[in-house]
């Protein structure tokens, strides 16, 4: 009889220790989460927090893969551990320094620009170990199947009425070594064109008019040598 109440008393003991090392397991991971978690909402801030699954190795750096809306030229880091840095990445970024201690959790925040108009924004995240170990913390819900290594998702409330998309960056139509250049005065004027000339119109009047002259000297020579004959003969 007290061996059976015995079993019977061990068997939920069991299964709480299991629900409780799976509880333990679960709680490893990494979360995301920010004051300002709202579409469209401009210089929020984003807070991480990777926890440190091994007792034997640190968290030497986090990479991150950024959500459509986002890239890392809209970032910049406002808090990380002792030493860690921020650098872009070809899809997101990265922040790394000192490896911690053994169990510590990675906690830093970004600053960002501006949040996309979306519902939630989705940062898959690898963490990696002193010991080469890395956590691939990617995975999506699939229909009630919850992921054993869950991607952190942040959601966003809807935009504040009138809030609107900032602009990519400044578009410079017009560049300008110094200050740009004075509207022409009234009297400046395009150059005279003559007709049958170019714009050296002047040149090519003293051409003609030293031609004609030219030609009425020849014939004052040549009526004065005819007069010269006739009163020879």
């Amino acid at each position: 009889m007290r061996r059976r109440l015995r079993h019977r008393s061990a068997a939920p003991l069991l299964a709480l220790g299991l629900v409780l090392g799976a509880a333990g397991t679960a709680a490893a991971h990494v979360e995301v989460e920010s004051p300002t978690a709202q579409a469209l909402a401009v210089d929020a801030e984003v807070a991480f927090s990777a926890e440190g699954e091994s007792s034997t190795a640190g968290i030497t750096d986090v990479k991150v893969v950024l959500p459509a809306g986002l890239t890392p030229a809209d970032l910049t880091l406002a808090k990380a551990p002792a030493g860690w840095t921020l650098a872009p990445t070809a899809d997101g970024f990265t922040v790394a320094g000192p490896a911690l201690a053994p169990g510590t959790a990675a906690d830093w925040t970004v600053r960002v620009r501006q949040l996309p108009d979306a519902g939630s924004l989705v940062f898959k995240t690898l963490v990696d170990y002193s010991d080469g170990h890395t956590d691939r913390w990617i995975e999506l819900p699939q229909g009630d199947t919850k992921p054993q290594h869950p991607a952190p998702v942040l959601a966003l409330a809807p935009a504040a009425p009138g809030a609107i998309a900032l602009p990519t960056g400044d578009v410079t139509l017009f560049a300008y070594t110094s200050s740009p250049p004075a509207s022409p005065s009234p009297s400046a004027s395009a150059p005279a064109v003559v007709a049958g000339g170019g714009e050296d119109g002047g040149s090519t009047t003293a051409v003609v008019l030293g031609s004609v002259a030219g030609v009425a000297v020849l014939a004052a020579l040549v009526v004065l040598v005819l007069r010269r004959r006739r009163s020879a003969s």
